[in-house]
């Protein structure tokens, strides 16, 4: 080879190197449609298509039927579905053929237990009712006297899946990309918005005489606002996984601060009427009007009222 051919080869080698990867990466957010069936009878467990979902039984009356957000990397799909997923392009659909061990696990027949039946309460004591003994769930296989026979196991434990997809579009937008992020965890999507704030902060050096100097400078931060829904406050593992979800939308995102906010619509009870601060401008009467439905003696405590 001479000179310039090499010289050549190893200019081509240089740009193989700096080119970007083709296709969709580790980290990037997509928005999929998919159907998840498994492989023995072609049950549907899950989809994102209502009419896939009324012809399978499934009942769709409490569930919205729409393409999910996902991060590709994030464990928010089967590992063999996110292999199948990076690399690909936007508009590619297929099948991923799920095995047991990476969807629901193997089944264990070590996770079939007999309990005492008094665990369980009355009106769960029925073949098939799903139960939970000790913090485990658990379904019921037989009941017989007093003793239960309950198995552990998920219930798609030893079931191959088959993953259909279509990968509809790219998700650049972190508002729809947070949103998304928190479907998955909720399996709700709450209103988010992103707003970028400004904040002074100090910073402490030492001058050349050792002294120390304080600084303050300003800083922009980008923080998430997430407007908290009853169903999401009521969310067990919002509830319990709260600071790792916010840890790992802040990381996925660069963002600085996740905020929830809280919102109380109007027109509920009404006011308290004077109660915790103010007497709401009611005065002594109403307070003796107050006194009179309890066990106490209102002439005393008014009295005492007006010797302060």
């Amino acid at each position: 080879m001479s000179d310039q051919e090499q010289a050549d080869a190893a200019e081509d080698a240089d740009e193989a190197e700096t080119e970007e990867p083709a296709g969709l990466a580790d980290g990037d957010f997509v928005r999929i449609a998919y159907t998840i069936r498994t492989t023995d009878d072609d049950q549907v467990i899950d989809t994102t298509d209502e009419s896939v979902a009324e012809e399978a039984d499934i009942d769709t009356e409490d569930h919205e039927f729409e393409p999910r957000v996902i991060t590709l990397g994030a464990g928010h799909v089967f590992p063999s579905v996110d292999e199948a997923f990076i690399g690909a392009e936007v508009g590619d659909e297929g099948v991923v053929d799920v095995p047991a061990e990476d969807a629901f696990g193997a089944y264990d027949p070590d996770e079939v237990e007999t309990v005492k039946a008094d665990k369980i309460p009355e009106d769960s004591r029925y073949p098939g009712a799903q139960v939970q003994i000790d913090n485990q769930q658990g379904y019921l296989e037989t009941i017989i006297g007093g003793r239960a026979r309950v198995d552990f196991n998920h219930p798609l434990a030893g079931e191959d899946l088959e993953y259909e997809y279509e990968i509809l579009e790219a998700i650049d937008d972190r508002e729809e990309q947070a949103a998304g992020m928190l479907g998955i965890y909720l399996q709700e999507a709450p209103e988010v918005r992103i707003e970028t704030v400004t904040e002074e902060e100090e910073t402490v050096s030492e001058d050349d005489d050792g002294e120390e100097v304080v600084e303050t400078e300003d800083v922009e931060k980008d923080v998430l606002y997430v407007t908290a829904t009853q169903a999401m406050q009521m969310n067990q593992q919002w509830m319990f996984q709260k600071q790792q979800i916010a840890q790992d939308l802040m990381g996925r995102l660069d963002l600085d601060r996740v905020v929830v906010e809280e919102v109380i619509e109007g027109g509920g009870m009404g006011g308290l009427g004077g109660m915790m601060g103010g007497m709401g401008g009611g005065g002594a009467g109403d307070i003796e009007d107050a006194l009179e439905d309890v066990d106490v003696d209102a002439d005393e405590i008014m009295d005492e009222i007006d010797e302060e």
